[in-house]
């Protein structure tokens, strides 16, 4: 008996081989995930960062919950500390546009709604609103966390405001703007 295969098993054995190759091929393009948000599954965004001077955390974090039923959130903000997680009421999410929104109830049980937009990547929610202490009006960027064992990043620093026009006094002693 010969220790070499037929040709025909080897050529058999090829043809099976390459068949498996394309078939696997042909499978992970077909299951490739689409860009974006997915449709089902857990996704969390974030700008939590540490404050340099104090070593508090601030920012907040969105996590989103996608079921087939329903889309769930859990909203943490800081405040000096980070918050216990709020579960959100009322989400809504148009993925066509990425418009997002929801409500919570804080600790004095005043509803609040928090309105945003995810990029067509799924990458970025932008929550509208102000940051900065309400100081200036301005979005807020969080990112998507794949790393979740990555320390936290340094917050950046607010804007300086712009300063308010000084009231210049008129002759007859009413207070005028300054021009």
């Amino acid at each position: 008996m010969s220790s070499y295969p037929s040709p025909r098993l080897a050529a058999m054995l090829a043809a099976l081989l390459f068949a498996g190759a394309t078939g696997a091929v042909a499978a992970a393009v077909k299951g490739k995930k689409p860009a974006g948000l997915e449709r089902y599954g857990v996704a969390v965004y974030s700008d939590l960062c540490l404050q340099k001077d104090s070593g508090e955390i601030g920012g907040q974090r969105v996590t989103l919950h996608r079921f087939a039923e329903a889309d769930s959130v859990i909203y943490e903000f800081t405040a000096g500390a980070l918050s216990w997680p709020i579960v959100a009421n009322d989400v809504n999410l148009d993925a066509a546009t990425g418009a997002f929104d929801f409500t919570i109830a804080s600790a004095d049980s005043e509803e609040r709604t928090i309105v945003g937009k995810f990029s067509k990547d799924g990458q970025t929610l932008t929550l509208e609103g102000d940051y900065c202490g309400g100081n200036v009006r301005m979005p807020m960027k969080l990112s998507r966390v794949r790393d979740f064992g990555r320390p936290l990043k340094n917050c950046t620093p607010c804007p300086p405001m712009p300063e308010a026009p000084a009231q210049v006094p008129a002759q007859d002693g009413a207070e005028a703007p300054a021009a």
